[in-house]
């Protein structure tokens, strides 16, 4: 097995926005939205997955619902490497030999 590989598929932000913060208060995402200061297409653009958090939407994120940025891009990154190891074939792909130069 490949001690590389997590043993789980991570969320997307987006999903656990929705999981954490709006269904169990009842928050739309809406409401969400105007208190980013972001379009709700914007964040509905997040919500479904269909867009990546990005530095911006973290800091926003950050100062809403009480995560660092650091945070909300580690779980992006985390949610994209997986979805990567799935779909880029490596077998072609071999370590650089380095030496040093003369």
């Amino acid at each position: 097995m490949d001690d590389l590989r997590p043993m789980h598929n991570p969320p997307h932000p987006g999903e656990f926005i929705s999981e954490v913060y709006l269904e169990p208060f009842g928050v739309s995402g809406r409401e969400l939205a105007q208190q980013l200061d972001v379009s709700a297409s914007t964040l509905s653009r997040v919500l479904n997955g269909s867009s990546r958090v990005s530095p911006e939407m973290a800091l926003r994120l950050s100062k809403a619902l009480g995560r660092t940025p650091e945070s909300w891009l580690s779980m992006q990154g985390a949610h994209d490497l997986w979805q990567a190891r799935k779909q880029v074939d490596l077998r072609r792909v071999h370590r650089l030999t380095l030496a040093p130069a003369s």
